[in-house]
Parts: C-alpha cells; sequence; structure tokens
C-alpha cells in the first residue's frame, strides 16, 4: 500500500480590472510539506485573458507571473527558505492583478499525478 501524502494548492490567477472581480485561471502552485516539493505550473491563455480585459495592458501582469517560478525554484534571497515558506509567501492574500485561490489541502499517493490532474480540471 502506497503511502498517502499530504499537499496543499492553489490556482494562481490575473485579475486584469479589480473592480470587475472577473479572474482567468494561469496556473497551480502545489505543495507537500514532508516531502518537501513544490511545483508551479503557468499556462496564462492570452486569449481568454483578453476577452475580459479589455484595453487593460495585459503584458505587465503575464510579466508579473515570472515571480512564482523564481521563489518556487528557491532562487536568490529565496535560496534559504524551506518549501512551506515559500508556498505561504507565494498564497499570501494580495490585492493585485496576480493572486492565487486560497490553499486547499489534499492528500494523494501520487503528488505528480495529482498535480496533473488539478491543473486539467481547474486551469487548462
Amino acid at each position: 500500500m502506497q503511502e498517502m501524502r499530504l499537499y496543499e494548492y492553489a490556482v494562481i490567477r490575473i485579475v486584469p480590472r479589480i473592480e470587475r472581480e472577473e479572474f482567468v485561471n494561469v496556473g497551480l502552485i502545489m505543495m507537500c510539506k514532508r516531502h518537501k516539493w513544490l511545483r508551479v505550473e503557468l499556462l496564462p491563455d492570452t486569449d481568454r485573458l483578453r476577452a475580459i480585459s479589455g484595453k487593460t495592458d495585459t503584458a505587465p501582469m503575464l510579466k508579473q507571473l515570472d515571480v512564482f517560478k523564481v521563489v518556487s525554484g528557491g532562487a536568490g534571497a529565496f535560496a534559504d527558505m524551506p518549501v512551506e515558506e515559500r508556498f505561504r509567501w507565494l498564497t499570501a492574500v494580495k490585492s493585485t492583478c496576480v493572486q492565487t485561490s486560497r490553499p486547499h489541502p489534499g492528500r494523494t499517493a501520487d503528488l505528480e499525478a495529482t498535480f496533473t490532474r488539478l491543473l486539467e480540471e481547474l486551469v487548462k
């Protein structure tokens, strides 16, 4: 019997116009503290984003997504932070155009398969 692993995940989204409260899911972040595992995948759908953003320039928002790769990868100032701290830093509540959902917990025997399934269900 495979070991069940506790994980947390959050959906990464872009909110082009905060006052309209519309968003497009553009990625997923998932973390398993016990296994020191953190993964981020970004799949921004620029056509969907343009459809709800109107004349808003979304290029700077898309550029801001780079921070998810930098922090999750433990680059620079984040090199000494454990995965759970990097996950908390990325999923902290923000009132900016790039946000995450609230973190959600789960249990799985296969982190990679669960990540792929959640990405397919929530982002693609």
